[in-house]
């Protein structure tokens, strides 16, 4: 079984980005089970500094849930929030991207909806190429990697995922059972 890192509580000094945030919404960023929820949605500024407060937003969809689940499921939306802001339009100047989680009876879908492929990609390739994102097979020294292996832990640790295809607007998702069946987490 793995070793579980504990995700560190965000701190007020910390918390510019949470300074912004409605008092009637910071129960979605306090990492309790507070509020019962179906759907759950939050837009976030496309900027790093974003990634903190989408990582409270996720361990706080996670509450509730054993420590296991809540990591991993924290874990592949955060992977996600980073790739809208590092390879799309949504983290460019003055963009965004949404994280929306829907709560099933047997596990949580989460859907990453960012700008679509950056500007400069957009006048190189034809803007009706539908593209898939796939993993990149987690191999040698892909494995140890710094960076780069964010759809290959989704592929493997999501029950299921996929993507829209289209390039302007991209929704990546991911669903994970509460049991985590599918994943490969319980065998790592």
């Amino acid at each position: 079984m793995p070793t579980l890192v504990s995700v560190p509580t965000l701190r007020q000094e910390e918390g510019t980005a949470l300074a912004g945030v409605p008092d009637e919404y910071r129960h979605y960023f306090s990492g309790r089970p507070s509020v019962p929820f179906t759907k759950r949605h939050w837009e976030f500024p496309g900027t790093a500094s974003s990634v903190p407060l989408a990582r409270a937003f996720l361990d706080t969809c996670a509450a509730g849930r054993d420590s296991d689940f809540r990591y991993v499921f924290s874990l592949l939306g955060t992977e996600l929030a980073t790739n809208a802001i590092r390879h799309s339009r949504s983290g460019e100047d003055g963009q965004t991207f949404v994280l929306r989680a829907t709560r099933g009876t047997n596990g949580l879908t989460l859907v990453c909806r960012d700008g679509g492929r950056p500007t400069h990609l957009l006048r190189e390739t034809s803007q009706n190429e539908a593209t898939t994102l796939r993993p990149t097979p987690m191999e040698g020294e892909r494995l140890t990697a710094e960076n780069g292996r964010g759809l290959a832990l989704v592929d493997s640790f999501a029950t299921a995922w996929g993507d829209n295809g289209h390039p302007s607007i991209r929704k990546v998702w991911f669903y994970l059972a509460f049991d985590l069946t599918g994943s490969s987490w319980p065998a790592a």
